[in-house]
């Protein structure tokens, strides 16, 4: 079975800081729309933050995870930092003991980690959060793997969803958080979280499919 060794893998982590920071004033943007306007602000700050940590020669996956779940709960306040720091926090312990990563292996570090979301945070899909891009991921993704698909075939997929599960939250009314108490008014807009969600699955499954 395909697979990709956590030390190969350690980059990616940088890649998924990266794309938080480069794109922090259109998340700012969209939050901007129903929230504090600030989402991009705090997850840049942390994420630029977990890459000082990391230094210039990135560990491996799981440790690249644990420290970047570590600095998000102390860098970002709210219910952003808690929500991402378990996220990553869960997938790294989800990894202990391990040498490489593959599909059965991705697939039950992606529902520890949304799990972990999920039990803190009690969005459910449909509420306009970034359960709402985890959710269909991961449900699209165990539907290629019982297929059988190879590894880089389920994070296609994955990623493909994740976009999907984005563009979803447009036309949702928020149910949870800040934006909830904007009713009706919050349709029409996208998730802030939701963005920043798809961002680092995309970062994440196209980092791995490089090396597959």
């Amino acid at each position: 079975m395909d697979s990709v060794s956590l030390k190969d893998a350690g980059p990616i982590v940088a890649d998924m800081a990266a794309v938080i920071v480069e794109h922090a004033a259109y998340l700012s943007e969209i939050d901007g729309a129903i929230g504090d306007g600030d989402h991009g602000i705090n997850m840049s700050k942390g994420f630029r933050r977990a890459g000082e940590r990391l230094g210039p020669h990135p560990p491996d996956l799981a440790q690249g995870f644990a420290t970047l779940g570590e600095t998000l709960l102390d860098e970002i306040g709210g219910s952003t930092g808690p929500l991402y720091g378990s996220f990553f926090l869960d997938m790294a312990a989800s990894l202990k003991g391990r040498d490489a990563i593959d599909r059965d292996s991705f697939g039950a570090m992606l529902h520890a980690g949304v799990a972990a979301v999920i039990d803190l945070g009690g969005a459910k899909t449909g509420d306009k959060t970034l359960v709402d891009v985890l959710a269909p991921a991961v449900a699209t993704y165990d539907e290629a793997a019982a297929k059988g698909e190879p590894f880089h075939t389920c994070l296609e997929a994955l990623d493909r969803a994740s976009e999907a599960g984005l563009e979803a939250t447009r036309d949702m009314v928020a149910r949870i958080g800040r934006a909830s108490r904007l009713g009706e008014r919050s349709r029409g807009h996208l998730d802030a979280g939701a963005a920043s969600c798809r961002m680092l699955l995309g970062a994440l499954s196209r980092g791995l499919r490089r090396h597959l």
